[in-house]
């Protein structure tokens, strides 16, 4: 019974992740800039292929941190890539031990702050506290999710 809003909301977040690629790819096409679309388009490519790729944990990690390394990338390239961080803290605490993923959830939290920061030129209240706050409830929400399939 619990199968269906545990699929709901790994669909959520896949489509959360494509629909926050897509607005940056957009976007940085509009501005004219066709390095990060194009990186852009190949980190939607790599990460289409993490649900094949996730059920082999040295493999999972492997495309995690290969996912990481691209956002990182295009995050510094050009802001919309900062808020794709947000649904990717759900694959970090798919694919790693809880330790781990906590330890990269704050990790992967603190770059999206900072890389928001530089683009914006200042830290501000709400660069600070909206990726703090979406983190905690990432989260939980993940833990609520294990837990539920651990009932299963």
């Amino acid at each position: 019974m619990t199968d269906v809003p545990l699929r709901l909301l790994r669909w959520a977040v896949h489509v959360t992740v494509c629909g926050l690629l897509a607005i940056a790819v957009l976007g940085v096409l509009h501005e004219g800039r066709l390095g990060p679309a194009a990186g852009g388009v190949l980190l939607g490519l790599l990460y289409a292929a993490g649900p094949a790729l996730q059920r082999r944990p040295v493999t999972g990690q492997v495309w995690l941190g290969l996912v990481t390394a691209g956002w990182v990338v295009l995050a510094v390239a050009a802001p919309p890539f900062v808020w794709v961080a947000l649904p990717l803290l759900f694959a970090y605490l798919h694919v790693l031990p809880l330790w781990g993923a906590m330890f990269c959830v704050a990790v992967l939290t603190s770059a999206a702050v900072i890389a928001a920061a530089w683009h914006a030129g200042e830290l501000t209240t709400p660069l600070l506290v909206g990726p703090g706050v979406a983190a905690v409830v990432v989260t939980l929400l993940a833990l609520a999710c294990k837990a539920l399939r651990a009932e299963e």
